[in-house]
């Protein structure tokens, strides 16, 4: 386990440098480190801390937040295609930043898109929680969840529908296919207080989900308290998915694909998959954003695209798999 982690925390740094060094401009990879670190107000400086680390971070960030939040979301459910968007999460924070494009609040101040985002996640949070109740079961938490996910999406659908403004319903349309551009500190900043929080409460699950493969009831007998797991679970997933959804926007499929990648490498304890989850899905959105500036960079190819077209093919080929090894 240790090897494993070991190896994915230096793939990571690996790719977290190469994203440094890939942008529009031909400037060699030692040359670009090199004005990371320097100082002053030359541009390649300026380049690379106010453009491409806030990216590179973001990346890290939002990667690891959806495959942790997936490895916690199927093991806690027992359900292989849960995801961070079964709860409501995504759609919630979407909803919060298609009303804030389409209300102006977008354009008034520039962090209003990914505030409005994060209100839009809590709310949803909020509504699950209530729909669920203090002691339903996992049916009616993932009940809650498609319904406030169906409910969000009708909304932003809605919102579309009757959009007067073109320019207004294109930005929706273009920041809903997820994106890590134009980004900076101060989204870093704003991310960062959550993600940590979340990530802590996730990581400290490790223990109760591995005892709720026995089965609820043997999870109570070994003396878990799974009303107080549930909690922690919601509301982990809500700030690192809420946040990650508002700053990044939709980007699907890591938090699905990834814990089922690295699930063979793990063993059936769900508790040791969500450290590797998460760096996966590090991995796998900075080799999504890299894919991003480097095929068809004048396009301004969205990366919640790039994750679908990778994240697709390797789902169907795990689907192909698991059919084989049941046949």
């Amino acid at each position: 386990m240790s090897r494993l982690l070991g190896l994915l925390l230096a793939l990571t740094a690996g790719l977290f440098a190469v994203s440094l060094t890939i942008g529009p401009a031909a400037i060699g990879p030692m040359a670009s480190l090199q004005a990371l670190f320097a100082g002053g107000d030359t541009p390649l400086s300026l380049v690379m801390q106010e453009i491409r680390l806030p990216r590179a971070i973001l990346a890290v960030l939002v990667g690891a937040s959806l495959g942790l939040s997936g490895a916690a979301l199927q093991g806690y459910l027992r359900n292989p295609l849960a995801e961070p968007g079964l709860l409501g999460i995504s759609g919630s924070a979407a909803l919060g930043a298609v009303l804030a494009i389409q209300t102006g609040v977008a354009a008034a101040f520039p962090l209003g898109l990914p505030l409005s985002a994060l209100a839009g996640a809590f709310i949803g949070v909020l509504l699950i929680t209530l729909l669920a109740g203090r002691r339903g079961g996992t049916l009616s938490l993932i009940l809650a969840g498609i319904a406030i996910s169906a409910l969000a999406s009708a909304m932003v659908s809605l919102a579309l529908n009757l959009s007067p403004n073109p320019f207004a319903t294109s930005e929706i349309v273009f920041w809903m296919m997820g994106s890590l551009a134009d980004r900076s500190m101060e989204h870093v900043v704003l991310a960062l207080p959550f993600i940590v929080v979340g990530t802590v409460m996730l990581m400290t699950l490790g223990r109760p989900l591995n005892a709720i493969t026995l089965g609820e009831d043997a999870a109570e007998a070994l003396g878990m308290r799974l009303a107080r797991v549930r909690w922690r679970l919601i509301v982990g997933s809500a700030l690192v998915v809420g946040v990650s959804t508002a700053v990044a926007g939709t980007i699907g499929f890591v938090g699905l694909v990834v814990p089922h990648l690295l699930r063979p490498w793990v063993g059936a304890m769900p508790g040791r998959l969500l450290g590797a989850s998460a760096l996966g899905g590090a991995m796998m959105v900075l080799a999504a954003d890299i894919l991003v500036r480097s095929v068809l960079p004048q396009a301004d190819l969205k990366l919640g695209v790039v994750t679908a077209l990778i994240g697709a093919p390797l789902f169907l080929h795990l689907i192909y798999q698991t059919r084989r090894e049941l046949a």
